[in-house]
């Protein structure tokens, strides 16, 4: 009977053996899926940021090439705008040059404005071309449109010395214009 006792005793603990075993491997298991799952997902977060970084990083790069570009392009227009100026101020000092020019500006003011009926803004020193500018764009807006046109100065308001023409409507308060000949020292 001690035999039996003994002998279930063994088998008891052997069960229990088994069991505490299976329950070891299951709870190991479940402890390595789960440091796995973080081991991922830290590598997941970090993959993101790695991406993240590296976009940031070619987006600086393209942003600094598109300024450098249009600092570039702006300097370039500059040295244009510069040159243009400087040859308008030649302009102005041969009569017949500046009249064309201004002719030609005012031609422009009159076909963007399409009015019947305009006013001219101009330097004070220069009504005596303006008017003959004016005469002439008049002429040629005739023969190329088809429409008469009128145009006067504006003597009440002439513009600010080193300025170009600028064409405005009687009946809207449109203008057409920028500065071009602006004062040199």
């Amino acid at each position: 009977m001690t035999a039996f006792i003994k002998q279930e005793a063994n088998e008891k603990a052997h069960e229990i053996s088994i069991k505490a075993d299976e329950e070891f491997e299951m709870e190991k298991t479940k402890l390595v899926m789960q440091e796995k799952d973080t081991i991922d997902s830290t590598y997941a977060k970090k993959f993101k940021q790695a991406a993240l970084s590296q976009q940031t990083a070619r987006s600086t790069v393209a942003n600094k090439t598109r300024l450098r570009v249009l600092a570039a392009r702006q300097e370039l227009l500059d040295e244009i705008f510069e040159a243009a100026q400087r040859r308008l101020s030649d302009a102005a000092k041969d009569k017949s040059k500046y009249e064309t020019v201004l002719k030609g500006l005012i031609l422009e003011g009159f076909y963007a404005l399409s009015e019947p009926e305009l006013e001219v803004r101009a330097r004070k020193a220069d009504y005596d071309i303006v008017e003959k500018a004016i005469e002439a764009a008049a002429k040629e807006y005739r023969e190329k449109v088809g429409k008469d046109i009128s145009a006067t100065i504006d003597k009440e308001n002439p513009v600010a010395e080193g300025r170009q023409v600028i064409p405005r409507s009687h009946h809207l308060s449109s203008q057409w214009g920028k500065p071009l000949l602006t004062e040199h020292s």
